[in-house]
C-alpha cells in the first residue's frame, strides 16, 4: 500500500505535459503487452499507479568523472575480506557446488566470484522496483528498444509465477538476483535449480548457482581450464603482441619467453592464448584463455574478467598478483576526450572523442606508440597523455594539424600491424 502511494504521489508531482505523454506511451504499451499474450491481471500488478522515476534517469544518464585503473578496480573487489567470506560460503554450500560442477563444468571457485562481484555474495541484490525502473527506461528514449524488450521480459517472469511483480527488485537498469540477470537473461538460461516448479534467483541459492552455471556453459564455457594466468614477459617483448585479439598456442608464448608469475608450467588448453596489460607494459600482465572470451560475453569490461579470474584464483587458495600496480593516476573523461581529440588532429583515428576508452582509441594510442617509439601497450596513461599533448602543440605550431601522422615519427620508423594469427 505505501508503494502504491508514494507511486501515484510522484504521478501527481509530474508536469501536466510530461504526464500527458507518459499516459499515451503507457497505454500503448499495455495495448502491445496484452496482444503479445501477457496478462490483464500481470499488468495491473505490475503498471497500476506506476510513473517515471526519476533516480533512474539520473542513473542511467551518470557519466563517471575519473577513469578506474585496473589496480583501484581489483582493490575495491578483491578484498582479503572478500576472499575469507568466498570461501566460508563454498564450505558452507560445498553440496550445492559439488552438484552444479558435474552438471554443467563450471568451477566452482569461478562461480563464488561471479556471487562475489556481482552481489557481495547476495549482500546486495538491489531495491529498485524492476518494472518501475524498466518502465523508466523505455519510455525516457536513450535506450528505449533495449529497455522495453526487457520490460516485455521482466512482465512474462512474472506472468510464469516465478516471482511477484512487487518482490521483483534489483539494480536500476534491470539485473536482478543473486547474479544480476537482465530478465532476457533470466528468460534465455535461468533454470530451477531446487526443483520447486519455479525460478527464484532472490531467494533460491540453487537457482541462482545452476542458472550462471547453465549461462556459462552454453556460452562455450571450457571444463577445467583457466579464465586468466597472470605471467610475466621477456625484456625484449613486443608490446603490440600484447592484445585481445593477437593469440597463439601456448607453446609459442612459451617459445618467445612468457613464463607463468608463479613458476608453475603454463595451463594445457585446446585453444589459443592472448597476453592483456590492464594497465599498461609496467603493470601486471595475464594470458587470458577462451573463458575469458565467455566472460566477457556476461561482463564486456575486461577489467571485470580479470577479476573474476583473479578472485576465483585467491579463493582456490592462490596468492595475490606478483606484478606491481603499474603508472599511478587515472585519466579524467575530459583528459581522454582530449587525448582523443589530439590523436584525431594529427592522423591518429581515435574514433569520436566522447571519453570513453574503446578499442579505436586504444589502436590509435598504440599506433602513436609506435611512431615514437615508445612502448606500444595502447594504454592511454598519464605520461601518454603528455606526450601527445607536447606533440600536437608542435605541430599546431607547425601548421602540421590533420595530416598523415607521418610527420610525427622523424625517425623514419614505419607503423607496421601484426597480422592476426
Amino acid at each position: 500500500m505505501r508503494k502504491r502511494f508514494l507511486l501515484l504521489a510522484a504521478l501527481a508531482a509530474l508536469p501536466a505535459h510530461a504526464q500527458s505523454g507518459f499516459d499515451s506511451w503507457l497505454a500503448a504499451f499495455r495495448l502491445d503487452a496484452g496482444a503479445q499474450g501477457i496478462s490483464a491481471a500481470t499488468l495491473d500488478a505490475a503498471l497500476g499507479g506506476i510513473a517515471p522515476v526519476e533516480r533512474v534517469v539520473e542513473l542511467d544518464r551518470r557519466q563517471p568523472e575519473f577513469l578506474q585503473t585496473f589496480a583501484d578496480y581489483l582493490g575495491r573487489r578483491v578484498t582479503p575480506r572478500q576472499v575469507l567470506r568466498g570461501q566460508a560460503l563454498l564450505q558452507e554450500h560445498a553440496a550445492l557446488f559439488d552438484a552444479v560442477e558435474r552438471q554443467y563444468g563450471v568451477s566452482r571457485t569461478v562461480l563464488t566470484a561471479f556471487w562475489g562481484l556481482e552481489t557481495n555474495y547476495g549482500a546486495t541484490l538491489g531495491s529498485l522496483n524492476i518494472p518501475a525502473s524498466l518502465v523508466t527506461l523505455a519510455y525516457d528514449g536513450r535506450r528505449s528498444d533495449f529497455f522495453r524488450s526487457q520490460l516485455l521480459d521482466a512482465l512474462r517472469i512474472i506472468d510464469g509465477g516465478h516471482v511477484a511483480a512487487t518482490d521483483m527488485n534489483g539494480s536500476w537498469a534491470g539485473a536482478m538476483g543473486h547474479m544480476q540477470f537482465m530478465p532476457s537473461t533470466f528468460r534465455a538460461y535461468a533454470v530451477d535449480g531446487d526443483g520447486d516448479g519455479r525460478i527464484d534467483l532472490w531467494q533460491s541459492l540453487p537457482d541462482a548457482m545452476h542458472s550462471a552455471a547453465n549461462y556459462l556453459q552454453r556460452a562455450g564455457w571450457r571444463a577445467h581450464e583457466p579464465v586468466a594466468l597472470e605471467v610475466r614477459l621477456p625484456q625484449d617483448f613486443d608490446w603490440r603482441k600484447a592484445r585481445a585479439a593477437y593469440r597463439l598456442p601456448t607453446a609459442a608464448w612459451a617459445a618467445l619467453g612468457v613464463r607463468p608469475a608463479d613458476g608453475a608450467a603454463l595451463p594445457a588448453v585446446a585453444g589459443k592464448a592472448a597476453i592483456v596489460l590492464p594497465q599498461g607494459w609496467q603493470g601486471p600482465a595475464f594470458m587470458v584463455f577462451d573463458n575469458f572470451d565467455v566472460v566477457m560475453q556476461w561482463n564486456r569490461s575486461q577489467s571485470y574478467a580479470l577479476a573474476v579470474a583473479q578472485l576465483a584464483r585467491q579463493l582456490a587458495g592462490g596468492g595475490a598478483l606478483a606484478a606491481p600496480a603499474g603508472e599511478a593516476g587515472a585519466l579524467s573523461t575530459a583528459q581522454l576526450q582530449a587525448m582523443q581529440q589530439a590523436l584525431n588532429e594529427m592522423g591518429f583515428d581515435a574514433g569520436t572523442a566522447d571519453g570513453l576508452p574503446g578499442p579505436r582509441t586504444h589502436s590509435a594510442v598504440r599506433r602513436y606508440q609506435v611512431m615514437h617509439q615508445l612502448p606500444a601497450d595502447g594504454y592511454p596513461a598519464p605520461s601518454v597523455l603528455a606526450h601527445i599533448e607536447q606533440t600536437r602543440a608542435a605541430a599546431a605550431a607547425a601548421d602540421m594539424l590533420a595530416l598523415t601522422p607521418a610527420f610525427a615519427a622523424p625517425s623514419g620508423m614505419p607503423y607496421r600491424a601484426l597480422p592476426t594469427p
